[in-house]
C-alpha cells in the first residue's frame, strides 16, 4: 500500500515496525517508536555528546525536539489518508537537566526508567489536508 493511502495510525504503526523508515530527525535525535495505537505514541530517545549546549549539558532543543515528535506524531495517529498535521505552538516546561547515555521514555512527558521527570508538553497542530 502507498503512503498516500494509509492512515496516520497505519505510518506511525509501519515506521514502529520497521516497514517505512524513521524521519532523519530520529538520527540527529535518536528516538524509536515504543508504542503505537491511536491517540497515544511512546517513543525511547537517548542525548549523547552531539546534543551539548556550551557549557556540557543536554541543550533545551533536544527536550523540545523529542516532545515536538511525540506530541505530533499522537495527532498523527487520529488522521486518515491523505492528511497530516504540522506543530504552530509547543509550549515546554523543562524540569530539570536531562542526563547523557540515559533511556528516556516520551509521551507528552519526558521521564527515566525510574519515574524521574525531566519536562512536559503541550502542542497545537494545523491539520494538513493534501
Amino acid at each position: 500500500m502507498s503512503i498516500e493511502k494509509m492512515s496516520g495510525l497505519e505510518i506511525m504503526q509501519a515506521m514502529g515496525e520497521g516497514k517505512l523508515p524513521m524521519p532523519s530527525i530520529a538520527v540527529t535525535i535518536p528516538t524509536k517508536g515504543v508504542a503505537v495505537e491511536q491517540s497515544r505514541i511512546m517513543f525511547e530517545a537517548m542525548a549523547d555528546h552531539r546534543h551539548h549546549n556550551p557549557v556540557g549539558g543536554v541543550n533545551g532543543g533536544f527536550i523540545a525536539t523529542v516532545l515536538d515528535a511525540v506530541t505530533g506524531c499522537t495527532v498523527q495517529t487520529t488522521l486518515g489518508p491523505g492528511v497530516g498535521c504540522g506543530t504552530i505552538e509547543l509550549n515546554v516546561k523543562m524540569l530539570k537537566a536531562v542526563p547523557q547515555q540515559v533511556p528516556l521514555i516520551a509521551k507528552g512527558t519526558l521521564k527515566d526508567s525510574d519515574g524521574n521527570f525531566y519536562a512536559h508538553a503541550t502542542a497545537t497542530c494545523m491539520i494538513l489536508r493534501r
